[in-house]
């Protein structure tokens, strides 16, 4: 009786999945050794951080919610401030590095337009540490209110309020001609 390509397709799949399957049976399979515990004489000594050390620094953004032109500023460098304006869908995450000489000058500051609503959060990392976190949620408007000029934004670690040395993320976007020195002498006897 001959036997249809169907059948012979089944069968032969039949024969593949049962060899796989069949096949690391016959090995034994061996648990790794667990490496033994180091002691106090084989860690290294922690060494302090020189004093002009450098830390490196992540800055991370989300908005939950459907945001127009969200701005997010964050600390660059010890004397200058970037700014992005991402498409920042719900669940997209925005995450930029930065060395600073300091941790504590590590700031950022995540802004929505109104009258859009969203649930903002903010987290900052030296060294691998989340040292800042933070998490609003803003609410519906039409109007900014008086007395809060901040509303529809978080601020996460340090102030960022450095607008003079704000640097666009745009590399296209020419930065401003440096401002002559207007430093002159005033006449001081010594």
């Amino acid at each position: 009786m001959p036997v249809s390509t169907t059948a012979r397709r089944g069968a032969a799949a039949c024969c593949a999945v049962v060899a796989l399957c069949a096949a690391p049976a016959g090995t034994a399979l061996a648990e790794p050794q667990p490496e033994p515990e180091p002691t106090p004489a084989d860690q290294p000594a922690a060494t302090p951080a020189p004093e002009g050390a450098l830390h490196n620094i992540t800055y991370r953004a989300r908005i939950d919610g459907l945001a127009r032109r969200a701005t997010i500023s964050y600390r660059f460098s010890d004397t200058e401030v970037q700014s992005a304006d991402p498409s920042m869908l719900p669940g997209r995450v925005f995450e930029a590095q930065a060395v600073l000489s300091h941790p504590s000058k590590a700031g950022m500051r995540v802004a929505i337009d109104l009258p859009y609503s969203a649930n903002l959060h903010c987290e900052i990392e030296v060294d691998d540490e989340v040292v800042a976190q933070a998490d609003t949620f803003v609410a519906p408007r039409l109007t900014r209110p008086k007395d809060d000029p901040d509303y529809g934004a978080l601020l996460c670690g340090a102030p960022v309020t450095d607008t003079a040395a704000t640097v666009p993320v745009d590399p296209t976007v020419s930065s401003p001609a440096a401002p002559a020195d207007a430093a002159s002498p005033t006449g001081t006897t010594e």
